[in-house]
């Protein structure tokens, strides 16, 4: 099934205004920055290293916040120069001029934005509350511009006569649609009204993304004997008593708790009681009161956001926010999770009775619960399957995945070559750094791998990019991928789980989203697509990591060579329609709980958010306690940070179309140029230029079925 990746999209001036269009404040004045604090400030002018690859080593925290306030002071002075214009408002002068806008900002914004989720600190953070709102105002101050939006206005009205090539015209189109969605048709008082809005979202969802970071940390789990450690590996308990001891605790051992409910040492761990110990700790998280309880601001955020639905005309915040989807509709959105949560719910009942019978072959005397799913699953999984995880990791080393597999596929399909360097500046040791060379030698794109877990680091694994592709601006593509890979002992070799490889190809399936772009504006540029559509091509991108041809070779073992044998892989494929009873069902619990959070009126706000989230998981059909939400509400980033607020369902949404389109890949003979050259020309390199089910169509000649997505997660039967 998809799993939650965050993706950090560009800060295009188009996307950006669209995402500040959620969330802001009053307007700075936008005054001159003091010389002094802009002196020697690496930000001012576009880096000088290749492709504009930000030069980290320069970058300092002090730079970022007169670097942001004088961004947003230039970029203010461009529109209101283009609002001002006394000429006729043109495509050119109009459109295409505030594209041009604003590249300062984006600068300092997308270099902000990713080393805040990568690599922050407390100096960050401070700055992220303080520039949330600040920059919120900023997108008001450009959407809610009364004489920009009559000339955008204009020439919408005029658009079919103005003879544009069809990406500009779909460019006005979105523009329009843009200043539309963000109120600039509201009267000056209802405007006053939204930017208080906008504020309150703004400084509430910085709080909850920086909570939930440090209420992991907080809840890591301490454990006092190494004997309650049974079962996992002696490296992995060298690490949590390293961990411990950084922490002042000599002598103990420290479990990270990670972003989603389950937690990984759940499935080896035989001691129950510390199992159950660590789900407690991780269900608990942001609920149980503390400076990082976060139900206060949950309930702020979800009232804010219907109190914006309602001023802008919407029923509910989830109509407002699907509309510019390509589900459209509430009702459409309902439908699909609906018609999956009871063959769903009932898998995974089958699948917790199967559960029973092991445990209670063993003399367990307690009924399944969800501390016990993941390691009663791994025991029936070896007794059905004879496959452990511990079979596949030697074969599953970190840099022959990345280079032997996820690249090398990359090659096979799309003709694609990769260098690493070394004389880039990176922000933290462990990232690493490629150039990227097209079939025909000329160079694409640079490539940033940050792939081990640290403190100070979001969790799950998202993409962003630092510089996104333009004609129009004249760039090149630099992209990052960001997995949170636990980093074994010094002298140790990272070995990875099969979910873990999967999330490796998975990532970088964005990251030839973004690397393969061809488009003129930068509105469009790579990953900015409807974000029921942005998982799609990289979900299709999983495909790779178990077909034949590439497992072959990367997949040996870290230390003889041997590659996986046969008969191991041909259990990892019987095993794949294993445990998806439970894979479903705690991803539809999240992604109902998303809809149900925002499909209320400002009336509607509860004042329990435990006691609502309880509710509404038993009228939806999946409250089943053994299966508890991938995310609940507490700590669902994905929600409640912004990023996929009333979205959560595109992970499934999009792997309709995913599923749909590995077939495709099948039937016309899997892993050829020929292939990867018409997924690159029909759909990589096209962007946001076009509605994205008709950039679907173009690829796949049809629209997409559903019987693909049944049968790969064993629901057609039910």
């Amino acid at each position: 099934m998809p799993r939650p990746q965050m993706l950090v999209l560009v800060a295009s001036l188009g996307l950006a205004m669209t995402q500040f269009a959620h969330a802001a404040a009053p307007a700075a004045p936008a005054t001159a920055i003091n010389a002094a604090a802009l002196a020697g400030n690496p930000f001012l002018k576009p880096s000088t290293l290749p492709f504009g690859y930000p030069a980290f080593d320069k970058i300092k925290d002090e730079h970022f916040a007169p670097a942001f306030a004088e961004g947003m002071r230039v970029q203010l002075a461009e529109i209101d120069a283009i609002a001002n214009n006394p000429k006729p408002a043109t495509f050119d002068n109009t459109i295409v001029a505030m594209e041009r806008s604003g590249r300062l900002l984006d600068r300092v914004q997308t270099t902000f934005q990713n080393l805040q989720g990568a690599n922050t600190n407390d100096a960050l953070d401070a700055i992220d509350r303080d520039m949330s709102p600040k920059l919120a105002a900023h997108g008001d101050a450009i959407f809610l511009n009364a004489k920009l939006f009559a000339r955008v206005d204009t020439l919408y009205a005029q658009r079919d006569k103005l003879h544009l090539n069809p990406e500009a015209k779909h460019l006005l189109e979105r523009y329009h649609t843009d200043f539309v969605r963000a109120g600039a048709k509201l009267s000056p008082a209802d405007k006053e009204k939204l930017k208080a809005i906008n504020a309150d979202i703004a400084s509430l969802q910085t709080a909850f993304t920086q909570n939930v970071l440090k209420e992991a940390n907080a809840s890591a789990l301490v454990v006092d004997n190494r004997a309650d450690l049974a079962g996992m590996t002696d490296a992995a308990i060298d690490t949590a008593a390293a961990a411990a001891k950084a922490k002042g605790m000599d002598g103990k051992f420290l479990i990270a708790i990670t972003n989603t409910t389950g937690q990984a040492p759940l499935a080896v761990l035989s001691n129950r009681a510390v199992r159950e110990r660590l789900m407690a700790a991780s269900l608990a998280r942001g609920s149980h009161g503390g400076e990082f309880d976060s139900r206060d601001i949950v309930l702020k955020i979800a009232k804010a956001r219907a109190d914006k639905a309602a001023l802008l005309g919407y029923a509910n915040f989830a109509a407002y926010a699907l509309e510019d989807q390509t589900a459209k509709t509430t009702t459409a959105v309902n439908t699909l999770l609906g018609e999956l949560a009871k063959p769903a719910v009932n898998n995974a009942r089958k699948e917790a009775a199967d559960l029973q019978t092991v445990a209670n072959a063993e003399g367990g005397n307690f009924q399944i619960g969800a501390a016990d799913w993941a390691y009663y699953t791994d025991k029936l999984r070896a007794q059905r399957f004879s496959l452990d995880e511990n079979q596949l990791k030697p074969y599953f080393e970190l840099n022959n995945v990345l280079t032997k597999g996820v690249f090398y596929a990359a090659g096979k399909l799309y003709g694609l070559s990769f260098k690493e360097r070394k004389d880039l500046p990176v922000y933290n040791p462990d990232v690493r750094v490629f150039d990227v060379f097209d079939a025909n030698g000329k160079q694409l794109a640079i490539f940033i791998a940050d792939m081990y877990a640290r403190s100070n680091k979001q969790g799950g694994a998202w993409m962003n990019a630092y510089v996104s592709q333009s004609k129009l601006l004249g760039t090149h593509p630099v992209v990052a991928n960001h997995l949170n890979i636990p980093k074994p002992a010094a002298g140790e070799p990272t070995l990875l789980t099969y979910d873990e490889v999967k999330t490796a190809f998975h990532e970088f399936g964005h990251a030839l989203h973004g690397m393969f772009s061809n488009v003129t504006y930068p509105r469009f540029s790579g990953t900015n697509v409807p974000s029921d559509f942005v998982e799609y091509p990289s979900q299709v991108n999983e495909m790779w990591a178990v077909w034949p041809e590439v497992l072959a070779n990367y997949a040996t073992h870290y230390k003889t060579g041997a590659p996986m044998p046969k008969e191991l892989l041909d259990k990892v494929i019987a095993s794949k329609k294993f445990n998806q009873g439970f894979m479903t069902t705690e991803y539809l619990a999240a992604a109902l709980l998303d809809q149900r959070w925002h499909q209320l009126t400002p009336a509607q706000i509860p004042t329990d958010v435990l006691g609502f989230e309880a509710t509404a998981l038993k009228d939806m059909g999946v409250d089943f306690a053994p299966v508890p939400p991938r995310y609940r509400t507490t700590y669902f980033s994905h929600s409640f940070s912004g990023g996929y607020s009333a979205g959560y369902y595109a992970y499934l949404w999009s792997e309709k179309l995913d599923a749909d389109s590995v077939l495709w890949f099948k039937e016309n003979g899997g892993l050829l140029r020929k292939n990867g050259d018409w997924f690159r020309k029909t759909l990589l390199s096209r962007g946001g230029t076009d509605d994205a089910l008709q950039l679907f169509r173009d690829f796949r000649g049809r629209d997409a079925i559903i019987a693909p997505l049944l049968d790969r997660r064993g629901l057609n039967a039910q």
